[in-house]
Formats: C-alpha cells, structure tokens, sequence
C-alpha cells in the first residue's frame, strides 16, 4: 500500500514507521475475518484494514474527525489481525500511532477525557490499592456496573524466603497486588519449588501499558524508564538469568520496550537487553515440568483455558500453558470455538467500550462454558477479572495459582 505523506510528517520518526508499515498492506482482508469488533459490528471501518485506510489518509493530510478517533478507539488492539496477516503487518504498532496523531488534532468530550485521566493516573497511583481495599469491603453494596470491576477480597498466602542461585526479576504489576495478590505470590511459590528465587524490585511499578494505550505516549515511556533504572543494577551485574511476566499484559508490553525507546539515546540500548531478558511465566514451564512433575497432585475436573491475546497475538506464544499442564496431570481444555478471539477486556477496554467488550465476554464464556468446567484458568489479570464478572458459578484464575494449589496439595 503506497501512501504519500504530508509535509508534517516527512522525516519525522513516527512517519517513517508508519510508511513501513503500510508498505506491507495488500489489503487483502484476512485480518477482517478474525477481528472481534469487525464481526460484532460488521462495518469494515471497525476492522483492521478500515483502521488502516484511516490512518492512511490521516498521514496523507486529511483531517482526522471524531468519526475516525471512534473507529481508533474501538479497536481492542488483541493484535488477532497480526496473527493472520500473510504480509506481516504490524499493525499493533500503526495503531499506536494514528491514535497518538488523531487525539492530538481531536478533541475528546469533557466527560470522555475525564475518564481517561482517571484511569491513567488513578491505576498505577500508589492510591489505588487503599481504594481497591476500601471497595472491596463494601463490595456487596455496590452496584453490579462496580461490582464487576472489585473483585472479592483474596489473601496472598506466603511469599517464600529461601535462596537459590537461579533468580529471576518479576514485575508486581500496577493493579494485580491489590486486585488478586495470590497470583504474585503463588508464582514465586512455584518457582521456589523448582529452585529458582523470584525477586522484585519495590521502585519498578506499571509496566507502562496503561498511559501509553490511553495515549499519554509520554507518561508511559517515563514508567518505562523508571521500571529500567529499577532493574538495570542487577540485570547489570547479571543477577537475573531473565525478567519474568505473569501477567501478558505486562508481558507484550515490557517485550516492545526496545522497540518503544529505540529512538532515545539514553536508553535504547538498556531498553533493548531488557526486552530480549523479558519472558512470559509460562515459557519457563519446560524447566518446571520435569523438576515439579512427582510432587503435583492435579485436582479432578476440567480447566478450561482462555489464551490471552496478548500472550497468543502478541507475544506469539501459543500451546505451551496448556501442553505443560496437561503434562503435570491437569484436565486442560482450550474452547472449540473461537479461542484465538478476545474476551473483551483490554485493558482498560471493557471500562471505555462496554457495549462491545461485555457482548464478546459472555460469547468467550459461552464457548468456555460447553467444556464444562470446575475452573476457568487464563494468564493476564484483565482477562481474570472480566471473565469473573460474568461467570458467577465457575471460579476464574491465572493457571500459576492452579499450579501453586496442586503443590500445596501434594
């Protein structure tokens, strides 16, 4: 797909990138067909390659409206389009940068933009675990449009104190300490079972995804950087043998930091050895299976497993929780329907699109729930707590926590 740039974006980085990108566009159209907003919506200006001609004429000089920053905000960035692109488009990355241009020559309504502030600030804010912990408390008074974003208060258990020489740095995350602190600790629970010390450094905190996807570009990459000071010391001495992820989230995220920072002189190249230590929890799993595989004492009962798209589109990592746990003794099962598709969470997705993100949670659920499950297991903390939402019989977890259980049970 050729394009012709306007003078404001000649020569500039962004510019550059986007040309790139758009050069690889045939417009073939096997993106539309696995776009969850495209087959709720079926308006061709709601899948990937209607996004693209958008961007594309925005780049060209046209004059973006609030019809195209609509269209922009719909799109759940789960990357599913990436998957089944034959040309290789990155499209996650062209999002990123239409939705930057249009917002600077858009202007939100008042409301709009003060929710979008507030979850900016108010998620990775040091506030937001007191206020977490203040509505779960009243959580059954809540209405159910709250309740559904409070999940029920949960103890983390204990977080192990022995030494190994095998360690790994792990991010606490910005909102899953406060939401369900048993995954941080049943992860360092089972890797200290298999010999490998977990360690987390108290100044890293958001991972940066949250300002960023709400386009504040800027105040994400300073969280990047923070997060980078923090773990330079010991990636440095070389300490750390990787930086682990349990939340996809987060992972897909910290993975594109080189990429991200790769224009800024001071941290590129740190930004670039942190992406290549980063690794999803579930990638260490072929270490954990042979060394946990006696002392497991799987439960009874079908787990059905949701892939995050972060993890199956954006970090490309599919099969490996599922193959792994099946190994340990678990009865794991993926949906025969759509599993490859998002459930709707997003991040902050499901707060700013509910009328499209709750339709594509109950029709993950639906698919889930014709497996007949004791469990829903997933792997990022969004995906958990959305699907929890609307699952008020069948309990929803990170599969470490599953893992974590079956050893406590041995």
């Amino acid at each position: 797909m050729q394009t012709e740039l306007a003078p404001e974006f000649r020569g500039t980085d962004e510019g550059r990138e986007a040309e790139a990108i758009l050069r690889k566009c045939v417009h073939c159209g096997f993106c539309t067909a696995t776009c969850p907003t495209y087959q709720l919506l079926g308006d061709e200006l709601d899948g990937p390659r209607g996004r693209i001609y958008l961007i594309k004429q925005v780049l060209e000089g046209k004059a973006p409206t609030r019809s195209t920053q609509l269209h922009l905000d719909r799109c759940l960035t789960c990357r599913n389009c990436e998957s089944t692109c034959p040309s290789g488009v990155q499209y996650g990355h062209l999002v990123d940068i239409g939705r930057k241009i249009v917002d600077e020559k858009v202007p939100r309504p008042a409301m709009e933009s003060a929710t979008r502030w507030l979850l900016k600030e108010g998620l990775p804010s040091p506030l937001f675990g007191p206020a977490m912990k203040l509505g779960q408390s009243v959580r059954g008074l809540l209405p159910d449009s709250l309740k559904a974003k409070v999940p029920a208060r949960q103890e983390a258990g204990a977080w192990p104190t022995a030494t190994h020489a095998r360690k790994v740095m792990m991010l606490a995350g910005c909102v899953q300490p406060s939401m369900m602190p048993n995954i941080n600790s049943a992860t360092a629970r089972v890797l200290d079972a298999a010999g490998i010390q977990a360690v987390v450094a108290p100044e890293a905190g958001c991972c940066g995804a949250v300002r960023f996807h709400l386009n504040d570009q800027e105040g994400g990459k300073a969280q990047m950087r923070a997060n980078i000071d923090a773990w330079w010391p010991m990636v440095e001495r070389n300490e750390v043998e990787a930086i682990v992820m349990n939340a996809s989230g987060c992972g897909v995220t910290v993975r594109e930091y080189g990429h991200i920072l790769q224009h800024d002189p001071a941290y590129a190249a740190k930004a670039a050895r942190i992406s290549e230590l980063t690794r999803d929890l579930s990638e260490l799993l072929p270490d954990l299976v042979p060394v946990l595989k006696a002392r497991v004492h799987a439960p009874q009962g079908v787990a059905a497993y949701h892939p995050p798209c972060t993890l199956q589109h954006g970090q490309k990592l599919r099969g490996g929780v599922e193959t792994h746990l099946r190994a340990l003794g678990f009865d794991v099962r993926v949906a025969m329907n759509e599993s490859h598709l998002c459930c709707g969470s997003a991040g902050t997705y499901s707060v700013l699109q509910p009328e499209l993100a709750y339709p594509l949670r109950d029709r993950k659920l639906g698919h889930l729930a014709q497996l007949q499950p004791s469990v829903i297991a997933s792997a990022n903390i969004g995906c958990i707590t959305h699907l929890q939402s609307g699952s008020q019989q069948t309990p929803v977890r990170h599969w470490v926590e599953l893992l974590d259980a079956a050893l406590a049970a041995a």
